[in-house]
């Protein structure tokens, strides 16, 4: 597997393309979850500045003592929304049981588009310092709403369905923002440690915005762990075990992870990476699809609720010990 083996796909032709160019960019896009679960999308719309100051934000959040973070902690011990420190979890455990835990800290906002919206639900924990952090969160939000429609409707196109196949399923996605600070690792890691271990994502699809900071991605292919290179204002998009179900192993969801940046380097090795994992509506069944199916690939999974299956995956790699 070489540099570019993680295909790079632009995606403002099928957003402002007629109908024969967006199925030629959605072939695209789905031959890429066939090939190795993984793709990067530039064109995607949403504006750099956005994305850049929603990270410079958020670097100022996790910058502050760990006394003030832990201030928006969840008290139902859970991970789905407000600041996790670290130790908390250990994702290589949804696979191999017992590891360390990962080398990260993080701060999440769940179903926030509702939020916004004003719609009932769980309340976020909205951090009072930096005060600029939450406006920006909130457009960062909405613009992953609206990308999560485009790919929904590539999604649909790429698996020989309608282009609006999905559009029910994901009228009410399930969407959550997840800001991962690695910070400077000032003592070796326990053996087998990492800043992420490697993993399967749970969900449908996830949208990551990935810094330069040494210690990045890695994905498992050909047998090897190999590098996701960054690439200027673009997402790195990969597929979840919820829609490799759905697709009945089509497109594929792939082992990876985020290593440790080399002892011997000098200076901050801080790595930030704001993620959104979007799929469809938590009560939605994710049975075998209608295209990926015949009679020499029966469907191979059973169908699931597609909330119920996310939170089993969420409480493996949880250390509830640590939460409070």
């Amino acid at each position: 597997m070489g540099r570019d083996a993680v295909a790079t796909i632009d995606i403002n032709p099928f957003i402002h393309g007629d109908a024969a160019t967006r199925a030629r960019v959605a072939k695209s896009f789905g031959a890429a979850f066939e090939n190795n679960g993984f793709a990067v999308i530039v064109g995607h719309g949403i504006s750099n500045d956005l994305i850049e100051s929603t990270y410079s934000a958020a670097k100022l959040f996790f910058a502050q003592t760990l006394d003030e973070k832990i201030r928006y902690t969840v008290p139902e011990k859970a991970k789905s929304r407000g600041y996790l420190p670290p130790g908390i979890e250990s994702v290589a455990k949804t696979l191999s049981g017992e590891t360390p835990p990962d080398l990260c800290e993080a701060l999440v906002f769940g179903a926030l588009h509702r939020e916004l919206r004003g719609q009932p639900g769980k309340p976020n924990f909205w951090p009072v310092e930096p005060k600029e952090l939450r406006p920006l969160i909130s457009r960062y939000c909405q613009a992953m709403e609206e990308l999560t429609g485009y790919l929904a409707r590539m999604s649909a196109l790429a698996l020989d369905l309608s282009e609006h196949y999905f559009d029910a399923a994901y009228s009410d996605p399930s969407l959550t923002l997840r800001f991962v600070n690695y910070p400077d690792e000032e003592t070796p890691p326990q053996p087998g440690q990492m800043r992420y271990g490697e993993h399967h994502d749970y969900g449908g699809l996830t949208v990551l915005r990935q810094d330069s900071a040494p210690g990045g991605l890695q994905i498992w292919d050909d047998g090897g762990w190999h590098d996701v290179t960054p690439i200027p204002e673009s997402f790195v998009i990969n597929v979840g075990d919820l829609m490799s179900r759905w697709t009945n192993g089509r497109w594929q969801s792939t082992l990876h992870r985020v290593i440790n940046p080399p002892r011997n380097l000098t200076g901050s090795t801080q790595r930030l990476s704001m993620v959104a994992f979007v799929g469809p509506n938590e009560k939605a069944e994710i049975a075998c699809l209608p295209t990926c199916s015949d009679a020499a690939h029966p469907p191979q999974y059973e169908p699931v609720v597609a909330g119920d299956y996310i939170k089993s995956k969420i409480a493996a790699s949880m250390d509830l010990t640590l939460a409070r």
